[in-house]
């Protein structure tokens, strides 16, 4: 074999294996999450688990699985058998609500002053979800990722009136923290509170249950919706992607 003989062989190889790579890297990412799962397979398919590219699911009578790929997030009904193979088509309504959901703006609103005590909106009927991912929901708590320590914010179902709690952290730190009539959200109290990772907390208040919080802080996040629920799944933030569920835009039963 010539010298050129034996550069072009392994430049093609070099190529095979540059595509494979690629390849694989591809089939990674191209993946389902369960975002969202009842019924009775919801053993095997429990909330975060990752699904590899094309597989198909099947589900029982009463199953409903919610289900984020490349083709968007949406509810799948039992009984039947469902391939997760992107082909549908992501309904527009329910890609710009999780593109909503997952975008990191709080943030600034929240020093703009509207967490700080002016209202958000004039309604006051009540949510059954945060507007936004990156918020800690008091009413249920659980494992929260953590985009950025110093702007977390602490969101409640009902904004109608004042409201009054107590955040207490397994460390024996403390805060009160009190809303305003008309308002959702309040900025967690960093100065009393400290945000540490994987720090437990509680919180509690006179007109609902005492809820844990346990905290994990991310070092980056993506910027991709896909990626984000992955970074969510990895973590145990299961309340993080019960709200990425409610985007989800239902579908149609299995035959």
């Amino acid at each position: 074999m010539s010298l050129a003989d034996t550069k072009t062989r392994k430049a093609v190889v070099a190529g095979l294996m540059a595509a494979g790579c690629l390849f694989s890297a591809g089939s990674a990412l191209a993946q389902a999450i369960v975002v969202r799962s009842t019924g009775p397979s919801a053993a095997e398919y429990p909330q975060g688990r990752k699904l590899p590219a094309n597989a198909t699911v099947t589900l029982r009578a009463g199953d409903r699985l919610t289900v984020l790929d490349k083709a968007g997030t949406r509810v799948l009904s039992g009984p039947g058998s469902f391939a997760l193979n992107g082909a549908i088509n992501r309904d527009e309504t329910a890609g710009s609500a999780l593109a909503s959901l997952t975008v990191r703006t709080p943030g600034a609103r929240v020093r703009t002053g509207a967490v700080r005590g002016a209202p958000l909106a004039a309604s006051t009927a009540e949510a059954n979800a945060p507007d936004s991912v990156w918020y800690v929901d008091v009413s249920k708590g659980g494992t929260f990722c953590v985009a950025d320590p110093t702007a977390l914010v602490l969101w409640r179902p009902n904004r109608a009136s004042e409201g009054a709690g107590k955040l207490l952290s397994a460390d024996g730190s403390m805060a009160d923290v009190a809303w305003k009539a008309g308002s959702a959200l309040k900025l967690w109290p960093v100065a009393s509170v400290p945000v540490v990772d994987g720090q437990s907390y509680t919180f509690s208040n006179p007109v609902g249950p005492t809820v844990n919080i346990r905290l994990k802080l991310l070092a980056s996040v993506p910027s991709e919706d896909m990626a984000v629920a992955s970074v969510f799944a990895d973590n145990g933030c299961n309340a993080q992607l019960d709200v990425i569920a409610n985007s989800a835009a239902p579908q149609a039963s299995g035959g």
